[in-house]
Parts: structure tokens; C-alpha cells; sequence
């Protein structure tokens, strides 16, 4: 039977001086299998040899290629999954894809919220997070806005006002008019991190996007910054955000504290 070879990983030597040089006693420093055939795989994909939609080799022919064991190459193939890097599905071989913002910052997503749950402070980290995430959005959509543009946030900003009273209805719609703006600035990133801030504020504690008796005031801040927007005047639609965002976050620390929870109604 033929011997499986082992591949082992190219280490960068140190230069030959004695501030360098490796001491006898230090042990060999040997990468994990699994690792290594991820990196040869991911160099394949980045290079174009393997197109999105292309399949990928089967496991047979990876392992003979690669000269390793099973465990190794379905190691590589999980993480490149869990990267984006490739669609695996039942029955067929692996065939690669081509990673979105929204698909890679929705595989982060849950660790996040862990993360901000976890960590004290977390809550306002993503307060300050958005705040100046958001407000620059503002400015960029005045400074990009167009005449269509400016018309699909006028129907976002209809249909808040046309949800008020209807809880489920007005924080859908409120969240959308948010989304409009991000939409706005024409980034894709811009777009897939927004919708990821919203997700995680909602997620962290649902009355965090409520407060009881609030849908007037939020109406009127999105009518400002929508005027603002529309008339592509980046400072006032920036203004109009801070307002609109200190408020809401000082609404946020007060629902944290409070004992009980109000009967709710919608606030962004």
C-alpha cells in the first residue's frame, strides 16, 4: 500500500542572527492538515481557476490529490461553508459561490449579538455605533439623492405615518425608511451593515425599538430628515439624524432601567 504523504506548511526562516535564530529546544511547529488544504482550496478559488458555480473536485480526488485523509478535506470543506466560500448540498459535489455582504454579515450576526449581550457596555457601544454610522448615511443620501430616490423615501415615510397605532405595522415600516436611506448611499456594504444594526438593536431586547405613546415624535424627526435629504443639504439631514438618534438612545437607557415594561408603541 502506497504511504499518504503529509502536507506540511512552507514556514518563513528567520534571518540568521542570534536575536532570531530559533532555539534547539523550541518544538517543530506543524499546522493543522485541515488547514493547509483550506488555504491551497482558497487560493484556488481566488485565482479564477475555480468560477463561481464551478463544482468542486470530489473528496476522493481531493484526498488523492492532496494526499491526505477524509477528516482533513471535510474540515477544509466545512470552513470554506461557513466562509461563504462554497454551497455544499446533498447529493452533488461542492460547487463555489460568490460571497455577499449580506451573507457574510449575516454569518456574524448571531456571534454579534452574543457578543453585545455578553460584554458590559454592549448596548452602548452599538448606540454609539449607529450614531455615527447612520448620521453619516444621512449625509451621503443628501449628497446622492435623486429624483427617484427622494421619491421612494416619501412612500418609506408614507407608509410609517399610515402604520401608526399598529405596533407590528409601524416598526416594520420604521425600519424601512432606515433601510431607504442606506439604500441610498449605493453601497452594497453600506446597505448589508445597516441592516445588520438594526437587526442587532432589535435582537438585544425588543422594547428597545418600542416606547408608548412615541409614534408622533418619531414621525416628525423622519419627516426632518427626509426634508433634509430631499433637498440634498447634507448638514441639516446630519442634524436631523443626531436629533432624532440621541433621543431614541436616551429612550434606550431609560427602557434598560426601568423595572417594568410600558405598554408598547413603536419608536426607531
Amino acid at each position: 500500500m502506497a504511504r499518504r504523504r503529509t502536507i506540511i506548511a512552507d514556514v518563513p526562516r528567520p534571518e540568521s542572527n542570534a536575536a532570531t535564530a530559533p532555539n534547539a529546544a523550541d518544538p517543530v511547529v506543524r499546522r493543522k492538515l485541515s488547514h493547509e488544504v483550506f488555504d491551497r482550496l482558497v487560493r484556488t478559488i481566488q485565482s479564477g481557476e475555480l468560477a463561481p458555480d464551478d463544482q468542486l473536485p470530489s473528496e476522493r480526488e481531493l484526498m488523492q490529490r492532496y494526499g491526505v485523509g477524509r477528516p482533513a478535506i471535510r474540515e477544509a470543506m466545512q470552513t470554506l461553508q461557513q466562509r461563504g466560500l462554497i454551497r455544499i448540498a446533498h447529493g452533488e459535489r461542492a460547487r463555489v459561490t460568490l460571497p455577499t455582504a449580506d451573507a457574510i454579515l449575516d454569518q456574524v450576526s448571531g456571534a454579534m449579538v452574543q457578543l453585545l449581550t455578553r460584554v458590559p457596555g454592549g448596548l452602548e457601544e452599538l448606540k454609539d455605533a449607529r450614531l455615527l454610522f447612520e448620521v453619516g448615511l444621512a449625509q451621503i443620501a443628501a449628497r446622492r439623492v435623486t429624483a427617484d430616490s427622494a421619491a421612494q423615501l416619501q412612500a418609506a415615510l408614507a407608509a410609517c405615518h399610515q402604520a401608526r397605532g399598529d405596533f407590528s405595522r409601524f416598526v416594520a415600516a420604521d425600519m424601512a425608511f432606515h433601510r431607504q436611506i442606506a439604500a441610498m448611499s449605493g453601497n452594497r456594504l453600506i446597505r448589508a451593515l445597516s441592516q445588520g444594526m438594526l437587526d442587532w438593536l432589535t435582537q438585544f431586547r425588543s422594547d428597545l425599538v418600542t416606547a408608548r405613546g412615541a409614534e408622533q415624535l418619531t414621525l416628525e424627526e423622519h419627516d426632518r430628515i427626509a426634508t433634509a435629504i430631499a433637498a440634498g443639504d447634507p448638514a441639516a439631514a446630519a442634524a436631523a439624524m443626531t436629533d432624532h438618534l440621541t433621543r431614541a438612545n436616551q429612550l434606550y437607557s431609560t427602557l434598560m432601567g426601568a423595572p417594568e415594561k410600558p405598554k408598547r408603541k413603536a419608536v426607531s
